[in-house]
């Protein structure tokens, strides 16, 4: 068993080891330095949602039968030039359970959207354009195990939380013109890769700008806390769980966004 089934297998197993200890999380209650002002009101904390944004490249051209050409000539950068494109998405998590001294620990799921288009190519032709657009959409997914380290902000009042997440990363992608999906010597150009997924970030309290408003957020609608974010991103979606040759649609990024704890 390789390295990148391991990683996945092992987010899941940790999950597993600490699922006896999330019927206490119900108990526990959340919001910027709760446990300093016990005078003040608190609702329960138990997940976390993610807006997210940022640069994405898919790693198209980096398959070993690209690797002999210039890499102008590689089919991704050939069609859709140098630059990378944009990617948006959401987040949730469970906080299952608090880890003392250290944080929450639970499960995630993520999904985003990417697309690039360009000019197509005349057929037959890698150097003339015609003026039919052809698109190129990936939509990667993952389920992980995310550790946010917010101990010193729940207590101290540092307002900076670092988080890891790791585990398996799913992606549907489909290239198309106006006439639907493109279809080459009988193959359509469309299909699903797989792949670890890995992520580490940090994210800044914004309940320390004003927390009297958060204070209040807390009390109408029972967000407990808020953050904005950075992270670095690495879903490697490529030659895993399956048998045939798959697409490699992931990519190296940073992403950004706001966070809600709720």
């Amino acid at each position: 068993m390789n390295l990148k089934t391991l990683v996945p297998l092992g987010a899941l197993a940790a999950l597993t080891l600490f699922a006896p200890e999330a019927r206490a999380q119900s108990d526990d209650t959340g919001g910027y330095l709760a446990t300093r002002d016990p005078s003040r009101f608190d609702s329960p904390q138990n997940f976390a949602f993610e807006l997210r944004f940022g640069p994405y490249r898919p790693e198209i051209d980096s398959e070993s039968e690209f690797e002999s050409l210039p890499e102008a000539d590689r089919p991704f950068r050939r069609t859709f030039g140098k630059g990378k494109g944009f990617h948006f998405g959401f987040e949730f998590d469970w906080q299952a359970v608090r880890i003392p001294f250290v944080g929450t620990f639970g499960p995630g799921f993520g999904w985003s959207r990417s697309s690039r288009s360009a000019k197509a190519f005349v057929l037959n032709s890698t150097t003339d354009r015609s003026g039919e657009d052809t698109t190129l959409v990936i939509m990667p997914m993952y389920a992980v195990g995310v550790l946010r380290a917010d101990y010193l902000a729940r207590e101290y009042g540092v307002p900076l939380v670092p988080y890891a997440k790791a585990g398996l990363g799913f992606a549907l992608w489909s290239s198309s013109i106006s006439t639907g999906v493109v279809t080459r010597d009988g193959v359509e150009g469309r299909g699903r890769s797989w792949g670890p997924h890995y992520a580490l970030g940090a994210a800044f309290l914004l309940d320390v700008i004003d927390p009297s408003a958060a204070h209040s957020m807390d009390k109408s609608v029972g967000v407990n806390n808020t953050y904005a974010y950075i992270e670095w991103m690495r879903n490697d979606l490529g030659d895993l769980l399956e048998s045939k040759p798959q697409m490699r649609v992931g990519t190296s990024t940073w992403v950004t966004g706001l966070a809600l704890e709720f």
